[in-house]
């Protein structure tokens, strides 16, 4: 076992992972601390399923070491598997049994007893909006319930750190938010959440930290407020009738430094609408992901 500092649970450095010819990840560190939720941000191909799949010990690392709770996911991967919970991109739910029946085998093969597991099942399909269909076969569900189901197998022991896979592809926006109080409850009672989301909403609501993966390294972290302050303050914008930007004039958001701002608009002569502008995690990721050519194309 490999000592930890107390406060980081997931530990990266200097983890390569190439396909063929190219570099999925390069060099990559990261720490993550325990009790956090940590969103792992970046454009199709940059590395984020693969960095998941080290750190859930289904593919090795070429070069570097990483650890989670002080154990090498290489070395130690069933100390890892105790400790984790994965729920992937695709649904691994079994279609010919019910929606009860799922959760409770899985709950069964996690060690419960046989009411411990059935009170399980009933908690996780009210949590996950799920009730009415729990006698229903899984073949019969949408794409969004089974994905509902998924992700709740993942919650039925709370495990020390839960990774997410773009856990709400695929589901409406209740039941998008309804996870994540779900998840908000997992880390008030102890777990680390580690997560990629194509939706920056997401991040920017759930996130203790964001890192923003690009070309296999890591090309921003902090919080959402702390990267968002990398990219620019609060500005005063002037379009013209078919929404093209006329001028900008940056504002510390105060009273009277909007009236300056509106002054120096007025005084250009140029007519048109004004708008505050604040910056956005969409301003950050395509700030700090900008390429010259095409992204690598991600192994999962």
């Amino acid at each position: 076992m490999t000592t930890t500092a107390s406060d980081d649970i997931i530990t990266l450095r200097s983890i390569g992972k190439n396909s063929g010819q190219h570099t999925v990840l390069d060099a990559l560190d990261l720490t993550v601390r325990r009790g956090e939720v940590f969103a792992l941000l970046g454009p199709n191909g940059s590395g984020k399923t693969t960095t998941i799949n080290v750190l859930t010990t289904l593919i090795r690392p070429d070069r570097g070491e990483a650890t989670i709770a002080g154990y090498d996911v290489v070395a130690e991967p069933d100390e890892i598997k105790r400790r984790i919970s994965l729920t992937g991109q695709a649904a691994a739910v079994d279609e010919a049994l019910s929606a009860t029946e799922n959760l409770v085998m899985f709950g069964r093969l996690a060690g419960l007893g046989r009411r411990g597991a059935a009170s399980r099942a009933t908690e996780l399909l009210a949590r996950f909006d799920l009730t009415e269909a729990a006698g229903r076969r899984v073949r019969t569900f949408s794409g969004g319930m089974r994905r509902r189901l998924d992700l709740a197998l993942s919650f039925v022991l709370v495990p020390e750190v839960l990774f997410l896979d773009e856990p709400t592809t695929g589901l409406d926006t209740r039941s998008r938010r309804g996870l994540w109080e779900v998840i908000r409850t997992l880390v008030e009672a102890g777990t680390t959440v580690f997560l990629t989301t194509q939706y920056l909403e997401e991040a920017d609501q759930l996130a203790d930290r964001i890192a923003v993966l690009h070309q296999g390294r890591i090309v921003g972290l902090g919080t959402a407020d702390e990267l968002k302050a990398q990219v620019g303050g609060d500005s005063v914008r002037l379009h013209d009738a078919d929404g093209t930007l006329l001028r900008e004039v940056p504002t510390d958001g105060t009273i009277s430094d909007l009236r300056a701002a509106l002054d120096q608009l007025d005084e250009s002569g140029a007519a048109g609408t004004v708008s505050l502008h604040q910056p956005t995690l969409d301003d950050v990721f395509l700030a700090l992901t900008q390429t010259t050519g095409p992204d690598l194309q991600e192994q999962r």
